[in-house]
């Protein structure tokens, strides 16, 4: 049986087209999750950095939810922002691998993998990413107008519409909202979650690197779902303490998420 430490060792070819694992098993989710954890431990600044970039944006846009006139943005607001997340790692994908390579592990070049390798790929992912929210944001206020359309909700306080949705009307919307926001949250996570890493890596274009990832998903899909499932865990409980705990999580996942593409990605 080959040792699992080794399967995380940087790939050195550098395909076309990238060949992708048919064999991950859950042991390989817990040696991802124990890289990432001493990645963070080794560089905690580009951890913090960027999982503190997370948090200012979670409080910006419950600051904006909640100041507006209308405060059901709140809820599909804070929904929607984990499909963000994926973009704001892109520096935490690149400190690995230039952990794990030996490379000078600087902030010119960590903070310049947003820039790819000059060809943009990378920020097209970053518009994906603007659109997906964009279009969750677009389907929840659809759902909302379904089911409440008459609860006189829109421009009363948080209070009226935390007890609205206690209604039956309320928790019916919240159910339906519930499932389209699952079925969409993973699609675009099977879309994101190898394709990000893939592009930080190698010089591919964005529909090469989609591909791969939904290569990835679909031929192991039992472990890939439990993925999906772990980083839907910890970043709702990172978001119960103000956002707080994402200055761990973030970061934690993110690197994690690096080592766990270098396991799947040949």
């Amino acid at each position: 049986m080959p040792d699992r430490e080794q399967s995380f060792t940087v790939p050195t070819a550098t395909p076309s087209r990238p060949q992708v694992a048919s064999d991950l098993v859950w042991a390989d989710l817990g040696a991802a999750l124990g890289a990432g954890w001493r990645d963070f431990l080794a560089m905690p600044r580009f951890g913090l950095f960027f999982g503190g970039v997370y948090v200012i944006a979670g409080l910006a846009i419950c600051w904006a939810s909640l100041s507006g006139s209308n405060p059901t943005w709140l809820i599909p607001a804070i929904a929607g922002f984990p499909l963000v997340a994926p973009f704001v790692a892109v520096g935490l994908y690149e400190a690995s691998r230039r952990r794990a390579a030996g490379e000078a592990l600087a902030w010119r070049a960590v903070l310049g993998a947003l820039k790819g390798h000059g060809d943009d790929q990378i920020l097209s992912m970053g518009v994906i990413v603007f659109v997906a929210f964009s279009f969750w944001m677009i389907i929840a206020h659809a759902i909302f107008a379904v089911f409440m359309a008459e609860s006189g909700i829109g421009a009363g306080t948080v209070a009226d519409t935390l007890t609205a949705f206690l209604t039956p009307a309320g928790l019916a919307m919240l159910a339906v909202g519930s499932i389209v926001g699952a079925m969409l949250a993973f699609a675009f996570y099977a879309m994101t979650v190898i394709s990000l890493p893939l592009l930080v890596e190698r010089k591919v274009d964005f529909l090469t690197a989609i591909i791969a990832s939904l290569a990835v998903v679909r031929r192991n899909p039992a472990v890939m779902l439990g993925w999906a499932a772990i980083i839907a865990a910890l970043l709702f409980a990172a978001l119960l303490p103000a956002f707080l705990g994402l200055f761990v999580a973030l970061p934690v996942l993110g690197h994690a998420t690096w080592h766990l593409y270098v396991r799947a990605v040949a």
